[in-house]
């Protein structure tokens, strides 16, 4: 009898450790775990209280139905027709451009509640409502919207410019003041949020003279919204729980976030929705994350940029246990000034400070040959600097057979246009101690601490009298805290500052309060930040640059009527001229330089690691991770893609040179 318990027992042991293995087997196929070395500012929902990439990811994941969508292989918007099925665009008598769009019937968020014109109309008014902005939140939004000025002026009680015809009838009506813009239909961009969750009780309105927010059985004050939006705990800004993307939010810890697959989810444009049921969205460092790539621990490591961290990866992809892809980076890393502070209010400081940092070294540290410096208010993916540096080749037709001499030298002159294109007058700033030291002296930086003539070698910190006040450039900088760029920033540009009397203490701050100070949303004790970021596919500075008076999007707070109107005369643009655009995107970028809202620092190629299992990952033909992976599975590598591997040389690094 013993001996046959022993056996059952024996058996029961080995079917539960098979029981085990067979879930842990399952696991694999259904649940990616990703990581990405950008802390969450935790912002999922509105970028109207700042966000940073990773929040953005999360976005990504949560909201879906996006009026219109860029199209990343052919460089254009177009409506999404997912959720349009019909598109009617007509212009007044004074030339105001109305885009009526007809929406699909079977939308729905996550709780099962359908998705009407009204849920695009409520968007529009929250983003712009003066409750929003008392609560600290970016309304610069849909200003060029018909009506839309009057309206946040408190001089209309509705937006002229949206209508709302029936539940799946909306119409957005552009200002002809606004036109041309050269991203015309990207003024459409918006994305449905549920109002009975939002502002509940409340009620989107169309009486015939545009939308207005009903508040009459609800509440839509800055304290409602203050706890509906903003409640750390269980506001729709940090866990909304009613969403309408490929994927649900489970949980947010402030460091792991816990998706699953929302089964209401329709489609994106292509019409795909996610395969891959559970997914986990974490913070990891530089240091340990290629390991827990290699052990299983991770399935996909997002926008890796450090150069060792690149070589680690690309050593456990030469071995066949990651697969890789990389691709130009749409964005820039700089160190932004704060021009209300009196002493970076000064061009010739900026300058100066820019001349004071040996920026080839400091990339080449930080990034090694997976990026390059910048020189301006551009990232190397962008389209315009790929087609000035010939990476991109912009079509131009010929004229026809018995073309008019008018078309021919038309021809002609767009050649021409083309061949003088360069981006060679940009100032480029060198390490330069000397011109540094210069442009001091002469902006009349000459004083010591002490109100005395300021003698280098004896004294560290220059003064300058401004206002009847003596100021000293004895700076702050912040960056985000556990960034390792910090040591070759100490080398590279702290260092030199002290040589030509500019004294700068470094301190890491939590990304959050970071991007709150950056976005003005606080007080702000700093003279410069650190930080990068990724631009729109809507290049539109013009609200960057704005004046501050009544804009929150001006955030270096330099005014500069010059920069703000060559922005301006760049959006106003028309669309399809590309030359023109790319000749005032040029004269933008040689003044923004010479201004310098910001030193720019550099641009790099992103780096994605992923395991074996995980196929069909298209990262490059999309703007984020999250939006890949709706194409993405989880399965066994086919032969053809192990001999694909196999060949080093084809596997799309970028090496910058």
């Amino acid at each position: 009898m013993k001996k046959w318990l022993a056996i059952l027992m024996a058996l029961l042991m080995a079917m539960t450790q098979l029981s085990v293995l067979a879930e842990d087997i399952d696991a694999q196929y259904e649940h990616l775990v990703v990581g990405n070395t950008t802390a969450f500012n935790g912002n999922f929902s509105t970028n109207m209280w700042g966000n940073n990439t990773a929040d953005l990811d999360v976005e990504q994941m949560l909201f879906g139905y996006n009026l219109i969508f860029w199209q990343y292989d052919q460089g254009y918007f177009d409506v999404d027709p997912t959720v349009v099925t019909g598109i009617l665009v007509y212009d007044d008598e004074l030339g105001n451009r109305t885009y009526q769009l007809a929406l699909a019937e079977d939308l729905y968020y996550t709780d099962g509640t359908q998705i009407t014109a009204k849920d695009y109309a409520f968007s529009i008014l929250l983003s712009v409502a003066e409750e929003v902005k008392a609560l600290d939140g970016n309304t610069d939004n849909y200003g060029a919207v018909l009506g839309m000025d009057a309206y946040k002026k408190g001089e209309a009680n509705t937006i002229a410019g949206v209508r709302v015809m029936n539940d799946h009838m909306l119409a957005i009506t552009v200002d002809v003041a606004n036109l041309p813009f050269f991203y015309e239909l990207g003024l459409l961009r918006c994305l449905p949020l549920p109002i009975h969750v939002i502002a509940p009780g409340c009620e989107v309105k169309d009486d015939g003279q545009g939308v207005y927010l009903d508040k009459t059985a609800g509440t839509f004050t800055v304290d409602a919204l203050r706890q509906s939006i903003l409640d750390p705990e269980e506001g729709y800004l940090y866990h909304p729980a009613v969403t309408s993307g490929p994927y649900k939010l489970v949980s947010f810890d402030g460091v792991t976030a816990e998706f699953e697959i929302n089964e209401y989810y329709k489609g994106n444009a292509e019409g795909l929705v996610p395969t891959i049921p559970y997914i986990t969205y974490k913070t990891v460092s530089n240091e340990t994350m290629m390991d827990e790539l290699a052990s299983g621990e991770l399935g996909l490591i997002n926008k890796v940029v450090n150069a060792d961290s690149i070589m680690n990866g690309l050593g456990l992809v030469g071995e066949g246990e990651a697969q890789m892809s990389s691709y130009a980076r749409v964005g820039y890393s700089f160190i932004s000034f704060n021009c209300e502070k009196p002493a970076v209010a000064s061009q010739a400081v900026r300058q100066a400070m820019a001349w004071s940092m040996d920026k080839d070294a400091l990339v080449s540290s930080y990034v090694g040959n997976f990026g390059l410096r910048v020189d301006g208010y551009y990232g190397i993916g962008q389209w315009m600097y790929q087609v000035l540096t010939g990476a991109l080749i912009p079509e131009v037709e010929e004229p026809e057979a018995g073309a008019s001499a008018e078309e021919k030298k038309a021809y002609e002159d767009t050649l021409k246009g083309w061949e003088e294109l360069t981006m060679e007058n940009i100032p480029v700033y060198n390490l330069d101690i000397d011109k540094a030291n210069q442009l001091l002296n002469d902006d009349g930086w000459t004083l010591n601490q002490s109100g005395e003539a300021f003698q280098p070698g004896v004294d560290t910190v220059r003064c300058k009298k401004v206002d009847g006040e003596l100021v000293a450039l004895d700076l702050e900088m912040i960056y985000p805290e556990g960034n390792t760029i910090a040591d070759s920033l100490q080398v590279t540009f702290v260092d030199n500052l002290k040589l030509v009397g500019i004294q700068v203490k470094m301190t890491p701050v939590p990304m959050a309060e970071l991007l709150t100070q950056y976005y003005r949303q606080d007080a702000r004790d700093c003279d410069m930040i650190y930080l990068a970021t990724n631009f729109s596919e809507v290049f539109d500075p013009t609200l960057t640059y704005a004046p501050v008076d009544g804009i929150n999007s001006n955030f270096s707070h330099l005014e500069d009527e010059t920069l703000y109107q060559l922005a301006l005369d760049m959006a106003k643009t028309e669309p399809g001229d590309i030359l023109t655009y790319c000749q005032k995107w040029v004269a933008f970028q040689e003044y923004w330089a010479q201004v310098l809202p910001a030193i720019p620092v550099y641009s790099n190629a992103y780096f994605d690691f992923f395991s074996p299992l995980l196929q069909d990952y298209e990262i490059s033909a999309t703007a984020t991770w999250s939006q890949a992976i709706v194409k993405a599975y989880l399965g066994d590598p086919t032969e053809e893609v192990e001999e694909e591997e196999e060949d080093f040389g084809d596997s799309g690094i970028i090496i910058i040179d």
